[in-house]
């Protein structure tokens, strides 16, 4: 039996039930809450492994839910919605979601990105744990290594890249990165992302070609995904 447990926070309740049976025959322990207005005593009370979100609830609102919790915590979170408008996802995502989905959607699909998110925190945690790690950043000498060679970057292509590494797996839009770019808050376009990310590439391909980590998500931005296993 997995010991990883889930909390659901849906309104909905067949839904809910629905999530819960298909996480529970995956071998995840689950909890649902209808009410938005109880979810931050819970979290703090039992510190669930992650939770599924829906943006709409009674009571309080998922959006306003992710941003309480993220001056707390940095528990995954996977928010649903059935807005579908771009500006609903970027704003789940730059609140610190680590995911997104809408409905309706598979509960077969969410198990799948639940067991994603899991496999990302597991790597990460070996990685950390492994000698030697597969990124190694000296934040004073604005040096990264990977793979143990040193990457020849610029000053704008570290401050990405070590965004990208602090927070692996998380999705970023350019907006976001942009503020990463230059101390001096100089005025660049969001190709100017494109054009560091695509120069990133190329740097790490020199070192080892398979696979691409640093993926394009369409209509949200980029994100650096590490090799599972």
């Amino acid at each position: 039996m997995n010991s990883q447990q889930v909390l659901i926070v849906e309104d909905e309740p067949k839904l809910a039930t629905l999530l819960a049976d298909y996480l529970s025959q995956s071998g995840f322990r689950t909890h649902i809450i209808d009410d938005g207005r109880q979810v931050i005593d819970w979290i703090k009370l039992e510190s669930p492994d992650l939770l599924l979100l829906d943006i709409m609830l009674p009571g309080r609102d998922g959006i306003d839910l992710c941003r309480e919790i993220r001056t707390f915590s940095h528990l995954p979170i996977i928010m649903a919605t059935a807005r579908v408008e771009e500006i609903d996802r970027l704003l789940g995502l730059e609140l610190g979601a680590d995911d997104y989905i809408c409905k309706p959607y598979s509960p077969r699909e969410v198990v799948a990105r639940v067991k994603a998110i899991f496999r990302r925190l597991a790597y990460v945690s070996n990685a950390q744990a492994s000698n030697p790690p597969l990124f190694k950043v000296d934040t004073e000498g604005y040096q990264i290594y990977f793979c143990q060679q040193l990457l020849d970057l610029t000053p704008a292509e570290f401050r990405l890249l070590n965004t990208f590494i602090q927070h692996p797996g998380k999705v970023y839009s350019r907006a976001q990165l942009l503020n990463h770019l230059y101390e001096d808050h100089r005025i660049v376009t969001d190709r100017t992302v494109d054009t560091h990310i695509k120069n990133l590439r190329k740097k790490l391909a020199d070192i080892q070609t398979e696979p691409d980590m640093l993926q394009s998500i369409y209509g949200v931005g980029y994100k650096l995904e590490l090799p599972i296993g």
